[in-house]
């Protein structure tokens, strides 16, 4: 029984070269976007402390509710 990883393999091994490196493309792409997220919620968890000070206070605490 195969893994998905090695079904996934067997598939592109038998595209065509042109479409393989078109894969290629496509997994760097995904990458990217997904480096990219990462990047994203690191910068917010990295801005919460600073940002604490902001949204915890009793005059925003009506808009905690909504």
């Amino acid at each position: 029984m195969s893994t998905p990883h090695q079904a996934l393999i067997d598939k592109i091994e038998q595209l065509p070269a042109q479409r393989v490196a078109e894969v290629e493309d496509f997994v760097d792409f995904l990458r990217s976007r997904e480096d990219a997220r990462r990047l994203v919620n690191a910068a917010a968890k990295a801005s919460e402390p600073s940002f604490a000070r902001v949204w915890d206070n009793d005059e925003d605490a009506a808009y905690d509710r909504m």
